[in-house]
């Protein structure tokens, strides 16, 4: 029939490529009309009777069909999960679907979410990221759509990996090509100089930075270190300036050495943020990543817990007295500064004590009333003054007992270090190591 009626030679009939409708002179706007007439246009988005608003009931993981454009958010399935956690006592097996389009960005907004809302499991998908997933028409631009589609179809499936490869690469992937040359800095350059004790061991890390404030160089400075450790730690920090310099991100080192475990570990004393390290190298990026990337996931404490309480700076409010009199009320002003280790200045009081008291006692006569209004007056002052006295000396005591632990320790015989698991300082010599007398564990070879 066909080549009576059509004159389609034999050749045309037997190539698979073959398109009878485009022959026959339909339009490709015809032609997509008739298919989706025929075998369906795979979404419900523009079909009759159905109305815009009530699309959001059919919504899929993936866009649908070669029209679709509506799927669900990755936010709205994150909030299903956290609906159904709760009656759950493991994790959800359940695939998040992402756009070809998600960026890194938005995978870290779905992971903090899932934590904010107590998901016990987070399995992302972006889509495209697999090479063997069903091929995806969204990889080829609209314009190339047919041409693409026809190209890909017409080889085997171990052709077309490398094709849909190639997509994947051009449309996601954005090369950033850094430069060869290397950066240095100015002679006279900003940083800072963090001190910290690791497992019982001082470190002292110093920073440099360009002019815009980013991480240039590093410097790594040891109390108790032989020769050959202390050259290890010097060159390493060489390396990793280096690297700094010729264009590295901070954020490869950070991941390449952040929980790495070897000795010294253990409590880490003098970081606001950081309260425990698995090695030193641990410490050292962890405290660069808050410092520089605001990694404060890699924080034990997070910085809006470490904030100055707000105690107070004190009022001069006025007090009508019988006789009309003004008088400012004495107050203890407690004021704390948040500031490098949080410095708490002293506690004083003004216009105090019992010359204070005396004088306002003269300033109102010698009536009776004004006898009881200045007893009152000298209690309250003595009151504050002894809070004040109390609040300093728990203070000082705070700061002095870790002094008092090490006087103590050594007093029975230990060597005054606080061990590196349990925090106990029961650390006894054993060999040329030390061993710890509560948990067993040693800081070496012994």
């Amino acid at each position: 029939f066909c080549k009576a009626a059509f004159d389609f030679t034999a050749e045309q009939m037997n190539d698979p490529g073959f398109d009878m409708l485009a022959a026959l002179g339909f339009s490709k706007a015809d032609i997509e009309a008739a298919n989706t007439y025929c075998c369906g246009a795979m979404t419900l988005e523009g079909a009759p009777f159905l109305k815009p608003e009530h699309y959001a009931v059919f919504d899929c993981a993936n866009p649908c069909g070669r029209t679709g454009k509506r799927f669900l958010s990755v936010e709205s399935h994150i909030r299903m999960l956290a609906a159904a956690q709760p009656f759950i006592s493991g994790a959800i097996s359940k695939t998040i679907n992402m756009p070809n389009a998600a960026t890194v960005e938005d995978c870290k907004e779905a992971y903090m979410l899932s934590w904010k809302l107590g998901l016990k499991a987070n399995a992302l998908y972006r889509d495209g990221s697999k090479l063997s997933q069903p091929l995806q028409s969204q990889l080829i631009e609209d314009d190339e759509a047919e041409e693409g589609v026809a190209e890909l179809m017409e080889k085997n499936p171990a052709e077309r990996v490398p094709l849909v490869a190639e997509r994947i690469v051009e449309r996601v992937i954005e090369r950033v090509v850094a430069s060869h040359e290397r950066r240095r800095l100015p002679q006279r350059r900003k940083g800072y100089t963090q001190k910290a004790v690791v497992g019982g061991h001082k470190v002292y890390l110093r920073t440099g930075e360009y002019e815009d404030g980013s991480l240039a160089e590093v410097f790594i400075d040891m109390h108790k270190e032989g020769s050959a450790f202390r050259s290890l730690m010097n060159n390493f920090a060489i390396a990793i300036s280096i690297g700094l310099q010729y264009g590295v991100p901070l954020e490869e080192f950070v991941e390449a050495y952040t929980f790495t475990r070897f000795e010294p570990s253990g409590i880490v004393e003098g970081n606001d943020a950081i309260k425990m390290a698995t090695s030193l190298l641990d410490y050292i990026f962890r405290e660069l990543a808050i410092s520089y990337l605001g990694r404060n996931d890699l924080a034990h404490v997070q910085p809006a817990d470490v904030l100055p309480d707000t105690v107070g700076k004190g009022t001069a409010a006025e007090s009508n007295l019988p006789d009309g009199s003004g008088r400012p009320e004495i107050a203890a002003v407690v004021q704390r500064v948040a500031s490098t280790g949080y410095v708490r200045n002293r506690l004083m009081v003004l216009q105090g004590g019992q010359a204070a008291a005396g004088a306002a006692t003269a300033s109102r006569g010698n009536t009776a009333l004004d006898l009881a209004v200045a007893e009152m007056d000298e209690v309250k002052v003595q009151k504050t003054v002894a809070e004040s006295l109390a609040t300093e000396l728990k203070s000082s005591t705070a700061i002095d007992s870790r002094a008092e632990k090490i006087r103590m320790a050594r007093a029975r015989g230990y060597e005054g270090d606080n061990c590196h698991e349990c925090g106990n300082f029961t650390l006894v010599r054993n060999g040329t190591c030390l061993k710890c007398d509560t948990c067993g564990s040693t800081t070496g070879c012994s």
